[in-house]
């Protein structure tokens, strides 16, 4: 192949920001660090009911099993930091009656349920996955290396993604496990594609989370058990989402008016005093506040579930699941009265 792959590896990373990625980054496919201390974790249980991050662990903890022949990682992230509106006033209320920055501190009529950010747009694995096959596709035909094989990911596919995305230098990972670029914050969605063209790698960046502990002593549950150390079995956003079952009642009263997910670490998290607002039209709001009322979620049908979440990651939970934590979140207030 007489390809100038520094030079392909320049145009790659200009066309994935003209595609609308906003971090791009190379990564070795090299086997994680992690891998001892991610097998003790699942033998440990803090995966929880998480049973599919055991199914394909060697895969999950070298490329080159998920992609034989790999040489690098190209990882992009994308930022959905979208502003939201302040709860909506019940009608026949003067503006701001009954509203509070807390959910479920104003009357039953404003009990409403937070969503993490990440949710509130359409589904980032559709808007990434099209973005990453349009690339990789581009890649392929600009290399002319008629042997060169992809294969493109999103957080459903065994990679350990965010540890490669530090690797490309997009980010380090965070106190409260999350990637965070000094620029962009933590509000960031990632993507990955899987290939056998030997490109240039990027250096890793610096961990800057210094002596901060925000996150961890903000978490209502105490899933943060140590700085970089997650027992994902009292994380708000595993029990409302991958737990299917009861929440157990210590855990429960501390959801925090979390109907899906949390985001109660980045929240607090200084590097995301300044984040950037995202302005892709797929990642706006479909929640302009960010929130639901929990009344409403409990009345739902099928039907009602489907239109009101029609293209949404929020539909990782089925509606009972749903119903489960909303009725969760109406006790709680019941209460706290």
């Amino acid at each position: 192949m007489s390809t100038d792959l520094r030079q392909l590896t320049i145009d790659l990373k200009q066309r994935a920001l003209c595609d609308g990625f906003d971090l791009v980054g190379i990564a070795p496919a090299s086997p994680s660090r992690y891998r001892d201390y991610f097998r003790h974790w699942l033998d440990d249980g803090q995966a929880g009911t998480m049973s599919w991050l055991a199914s394909r662990f060697d895969e999950r903890t070298d490329p080159t099993r998920y992609l034989a022949g790999a040489q690098v990682v190209i990882c992009l992230a994308i930022n959905y930091h979208a502003p939201l509106n302040d709860p909506p006033v019940q009608k026949g209320e003067p503006d701001g009656a009954g509203v509070s920055t807390d959910p479920l501190a104003s009357n039953t009529g404003h009990l409403r349920g937070k969503i993490a950010r990440y949710a509130l747009g359409d589904d980032y694995h559709d808007l990434i996955k099209s973005r990453l096959h349009r690339l990789a596709d581009w890649m392929r035909s600009a290399a002319g290396d008629p042997v060169a094989q992809t294969r493109c990911s999103v957080d459903t596919a065994p990679l350990m993604e965010k540890e490669l995305a530090a690797r490309a230098g997009i980010g380090w990972v965070g106190k409260n496990n999350c990637l965070i670029h000094p620029s962009v914050g933590s509000w960031l969605v990632l993507g990955e594609i899987i290939t056998t063209l030997p490109l240039p790698i990027d250096h890793p960046m610096v961990d800057r989370c210094g002596t901060c502990t925000r996150c961890l002593d903000a978490c209502p549950t105490g899933a943060l058990t140590a700085p970089y150390q997650l027992d994902a079995r009292k994380c708000i956003s595993y029990l409302t989402i991958e737990h299917r079952g009861d929440i157990a009642t210590d855990l429960a009263e501390k959801l925090s008016g979390w109907l899906f997910g949390c985001d109660i670490c980045q929240d607090v998290c200084p590097w995301n005093n300044r984040a950037p607002l995202t302005h892709d039209p797929a990642l706006q709001p479909r929640f302009p506040s960010g929130t639901v009322d929990l009344q409403e979620v409990l009345s739902w049908g099928r039907d009602d579930y489907a239109a009101a979440l029609r293209h949404s990651a929020i539909k990782r939970v089925k509606l009972p699941v749903l119903q489960r934590n909303a009725a969760i979140l109406l006790q709680n207030a019941a209460v706290k009265r």
